[in-house]
């Protein structure tokens, strides 16, 4: 992609450069944001770091590309930290910056930043490239510090420290020292006051005089004054004023670490330098077209749509899928299916920022942009102030089951505390999610992750290798993101589901589950090594068959965990005593169909199989333990099955009575059975809602999602005839 790069002549936003042309992208402009004074030095920004800013002008000469610059007329007023437009803040002056960069430079598809671990200053930079269709690069993001900054020292950095704020570090003595010399004493600080290394706390800023982008000169800082903006005895202020410098040209054929792409980059405006001046409009009305397209969007929902609700609880799903007689096209099915969930929640006195999480199922990936073009006509950021749903997102075999093209599953809670992880900015961290879904959402201690894929963060690309290869990557992309909420998916695992395309060979599948547990194995281990490990949890694992998955991978990984405190004690509860279903007699096999993770009085999860076997033995009537699998499956009709869920509502029922659980505290109940059933969607759900009635102690209707599946199971053989998967909390 063509890149222009926001500067502020610090080492991070320079070597946020370096990283770009390392992962094929090229820098055709440069950003910059100075103060209205030229006088000034340092402004009062939470965003712009100006220290310095009268050497930046250099910066096009050096590199030979153009370089825009822009005063900073407003000033902080939006201080929430997901930010919307708002004028008169600073950030309106990026926006106005960048929007004439790509007036300028039509070609111009990102935008880089040398964010590290701001939150603050990452989304205000994803929300301004979210507006102008750009791309964040942050390259640095959750970078270890340590390891960055020597990766800066060692690739060719030459930064110098122009600000000092924290203790230890002295402006007479430190101000102006080259980030290679103060190395070892930044770190010593660290182990002393717990300093980042890096400065991301403020702690120093620096000025890059020269690195491997500036092909054309370097910079020489030949006088400086030191002022003193606090004379604190612990933590003194000082900034460095340049005085004198000049440039020192290079020879044309400097090529260093992998940066020589540069040389061959020429623009008819090459080292050329415009300012930018402050536009009278705000300028950003594009939220008044998405308005209109809503209004469009929800008239009244189509006729035929099914639902599933759990009205009066806290957290409660709603399910809605169209049948193939109304169906006309996945953008028209899937408009009716989020208009009814819309409606759904209004009728609840809710919408869609109470959304936690989105399962989307549509009959045919190829048409996954227009799903997406689709989905974000409803659910937007501005819909969303606190976070949009994370969401996974898989083929399904619909029109197998008599369904339309599209089916959503969403859960929903009336209670809005819940912190999400929304990360566009294409980073080394993990995978981004540049649209209004997230990598996870956290509530009630539950985090709810997004369907992650074997993506190379840095490109976004899937990695190559196979099946195997790509489970290794998400599993280590899932792990980054549960980091970020301090837990671990080889500890805090409440669940795996593992989605596997088809297109895996079946010689490959068993390698997948072997691939998983030793991935697990591996960082518990490192963990207890590190003396991270406290409570583990006994996670479950899923995997289930389907058709084909987003960018043709050929494995997601859905995690759920749970974050256990350490008061927390993961037993099986006590008993309780309830009526159950009187058609069956406990048998020592039944243990043998469930697999339980309880955190005692707090989560209870199963995932329960019936197999073949399980099936003969239930229905040894009809079924004989000779035949063949595939004969079993067609010799299942509508009344062996109405055993076969009996049974699993049975099963179920026993187990969450033998650990303190009511059916009202379920969060989710998935039931997947394969289409090669032929049994129609809605007559197994008619089914199960059945059985459920006939529990003596239910107030109301549990919800339940049937889910219509190539293959399930607790194994890569996922040759189950039903699998349920349940989780229930207790809040």
């Amino acid at each position: 992609m063509k890149v222009v790069a926001l500067v502020s002549g610090g080492k991070d936003s320079c070597y946020a450069m370096m990283k770009c042309v390392q992962y094929g992208h090229q820098i055709v402009a440069l950003a910059n944001l100075m103060p209205v004074d030229d006088a000034v030095d340092e402004l009062d920004s939470y965003m712009y770091q100006t220290v310095g800013h009268q050497i930046i002008v250099s910066y096009a000469k050096c590199m030979g590309i153009p370089l825009f610059r822009k005063r900073i007329q407003g000033s902080t007023r939006h201080q929430k930290l997901s930010y919307k437009m708002t004028p008169g803040d600073e950030v309106e002056d990026m926006y106005e910056l960048l929007k004439e960069v790509k007036k300028k430079i039509p070609s111009i598809e990102a935008v880089s930043s040398g964010a590290i671990a701001s939150d603050y200053q990452r989304l205000r930079v994803e929300s301004v490239c979210s507006r102008l269709g750009l791309v964040s690069l942050a390259y640095l993001w959750k970078q270890d510090q340590s390891m960055l900054l020597q990766e800066m020292i060692d690739n060719g950095i030459l930064a110098i420290t122009v600000k000092v704020a924290a203790m230890g570090l002295n402006p007479e003595k430190h101000l102006g020292k080259d980030i290679s010399f103060l190395y070892s004493y930044l770190h010593k600080l660290k182990e002393l006051y717990g300093i980042n290394v890096c400065g991301e706390g403020g702690e120093y800023e620096t000025l890059t005089l020269d690195c491997p982008l500036f092909v054309h000169a370097r910079i020489v800082l030949e006088e400086f004054q030191v002022i003193l903006h606090s004379s604190d005895s612990i933590a003194p202020v000082g900034i460095l004023h340049p005085l004198a410098f000049h440039l020192e040209t290079k020879a044309e054929s400097v090529s260093v670490g992998g940066c020589d792409k540069m040389n061959d980059l020429r623009h008819e405006n090459t080292g050329l330098v415009y300012e930018v001046q402050a536009e009278n409009s705000e300028g950003c009305m594009d939220a008044k077209e998405s308005v209109a397209d809503v209004t469009v969007l929800t008239k009244a929902a189509d006729d035929g749509l099914q639902i599933s609700t759990k009205k009066e609880d806290l957290a409660f799903s709603i399910s809605c899928w169209l049948g193939a007689s109304e169906s006309s096209g996945l953008q028209d099915d899937l408009k009716g299916v989020l208009r009814k969930i819309e409606a759904e929640l209004s009728g609840h006195n809710l919408d869609w920022r109470n959304v936690l999480y989105v399962h989307l199922y549509i009959s045919d990936m190829n048409e996954f942009a227009v799903a997406n073009d689709t989905y974000v006509k409803f659910i937007t950021q501005e819909k969303c102030p606190s976070g949009v749903p994370s969401r996974s997102t898989v083929e399904l075999p619909l029109p197998h089951v008599g369904l339309g093209k599209a089916y959503i599953e969403v859960l929903v809670t009336k209670n809005e505390e819940k912190r999400v992880l929304h990360v566009q900015s294409i980073s080394c961290w993990a995978p981004s999610c540049i649209g209004p879904y997230s990598q996870a959402t956290f509530h009630k201690n539950v985090l709810y992750m997004a369907g992650q894929l074997g993506l190379y963060p840095p490109t976004m690309t899937l990695t190559k290798g196979g099946a195997v290869a790509e489970l290794e990557l998400a599993l280590q992309n899932s792990e980054a993101v549960a980091k970020s909420f301090n837990c671990s998916i080889s500890t805090s695992s409440v669940l795996l589901v593992v989605y596997c395309s088809e297109s895996i060979p079946s010689s490959e599948r068993g390698k997948i589950q072997d691939k998983l547990e030793a991935f697990l194995k591996q960082i518990k281990s490192s963990s207890t090594k590190e003396g991270k490990l406290s409570k583990v949890l006994d996670h479950l694992s899923l995997y289930v068959l389907v058709p084909d998955l987003p960018k043709r991978a050929l494995v997601e990984v859905k995690p759920l965990l749970y974050n256990v405190d350490d008061a927390e004690t993961i037993t099986e509860g006590k008993s309780l005593t309830r009526m159950g279903n009187q058609s069956f007699q406990h048998e020592g096999w039944h243990d043998t169909c469930i697999n339980r993770c309880i955190v005692n009085g707090t989560i209870c999860a199963l995932v329960m199989s019936v197999t073949n076997e399980t099936a003969v033995r239930l229905c040894s009537e009809f079924l004989s333990a000779n035949r063949k699998s595939e004969d079993i499956q067609n010799l299942i009709s509508e009344r062996q099955m109405d055993r076969i869920s009996r049974f699993c509502v049975y099963l179920l029922d026993k187990i969450l009575a033998e650990n303190s659980f009511f059916w009202e505290e379920i969060v989710s109940l998935r039931v997947y059975y394969p289409v090669s059933l032929h049994i129609p969607l809605d007559a197994l759900s008619l089914l199960f809602k059945n059985a459920l009635e006939e529990l003596a102690e239910m107030h109301r209707q549990p919800i339940f999602n049937i889910i219509p599946v190539l293959g399930a199971g607790s194994s890569t053989t996922m040759d189950d005839l039903i699998t349920c998967e349940l989780f229930a909390q207790r809040t």
